[in-house]
């Protein structure tokens, strides 16, 4: 018997001892990522920037905006590991999935991936029936991402970037709120910023150790992801000094929102350290384990919140 077939039995046992009800149950919450809920939190973008957050109604259509937006999120996190199982199961991390793991077979994932988009569709029409229109969109193309998409060169940045984007008008429809120009721009290009510095830590990863990656990252080289981040980076720091300087003369009229563009410059620089490092995974788990960019994006918070409520 050969090595590799001495492998896969083994993991085939592994996975075979771990089904079960309870093990399964648990595989299909971990598979949703309910860590990457933090991301949703954009849907609060809309009425924190429109100094609406402290409305009960509308802080509550936004909190129907993040639990549907999560939900819908959770569906595509499932369909995207049963598709892309075979590639994981050759990732050195990615292999400890429960899905590649074999902890939550295929056809329960797909299952469970309808499941949590009902249930995300009929949340929404406790907010706004348009908002089941944003969140079919984001549904049609995350699908088609994971189900071919991704292996598009510059196609795949661009989609992952519009999730971010996608998140923000969700708040806005949900909660009747207009965005900003300014700010669209600044979600834009703060998400192709974060998704080219994901990229990028890949394309290390890979020319470190050989691990198997998407078709599309082979298509890229390490010094074009330097650019599209860079440039993105440069593109989301003036558009949210417009935005700020817009809000100071719209809306605030004081000098906070100005104040607050120090921590939101300093935070991307810092995040750029992570990706010119190599080291930039998802942005949820970059958040989560800086405390100095958790710090820097406390006083971003509280310098738009002088801006909006003093």
């Amino acid at each position: 018997m050969s090595e590799t077939t001495e492998r896969a039995d083994v993991a085939g046992g592994a996975a075979t001892r771990k089904r079960g009800p309870v093990p399964t149950v648990a595989g299909v919450a971990k598979t949703a990522r309910p860590r990457q809920w933090v991301k949703n939190v954009l849907v609060f973008a809309a009425p924190f920037t429109a100094a609406q957050i402290a409305n009960l109604d509308v802080l509550a259509d936004a909190a129907v905006a993040f639990l549907a937006f999560s939900l819908v999120a959770s569906s595509v996190y499932l369909i995207n590991d049963a598709v892309d199982v075979e590639a994981d199961r050759a990732h050195p991390t990615k292999r400890h999935r429960p899905v590649a793991a074999g902890v939550v077979p295929i056809p329960v994932a797909y299952a469970a991936a309808g499941v949590f988009f009902a249930a995300g569709a009929a949340v929404s029409f406790l907010a706004d029936w348009r908002l089941l229109i944003v969140l079919a969109v984001y549904e049609a193309i995350q699908l088609g991402y994971c189900f071919g998409l991704k292996h598009q060169p510059v196609i795949d940045l661009a989609i992952v970037g519009s999730g971010f984007l996608m998140r923000l008008i969700a708040g806005g429809v949900a909660t009747g709120i207009s965005l900003s120009q300014w700010f669209l721009l600044v979600t834009a290009f703060g998400s192709l910023f974060m998704v080219a510095g994901k990229r990028y830590a890949e394309v290390m990863l890979y020319e470190r150790t050989g691990a198997k990656i998407r078709s599309s990252l082979k298509k890229y080289s390490a010094s074009y992801l330097r650019f599209v981040w860079a440039t993105s980076a440069a593109i989301l720091i003036m558009s949210y000094c417009l935005w700020a300087f817009e809000q100071q003369q719209n809306v605030s009229g004081t000098v906070w929102s100005v104040i607050s563009i120090v921590p939101f410059v300093i935070a991307v620089l810092r995040y750029a350290v992570d990706v010119d490092c190599g080291n930039a995974g998802e942005p949820e788990e970059i958040a989560l384990r800086d405390r100095v960019l958790q710090v820097l994006g406390g006083a971003w918070v509280v310098s738009l919140v002088c801006s909006y409520y003093l």
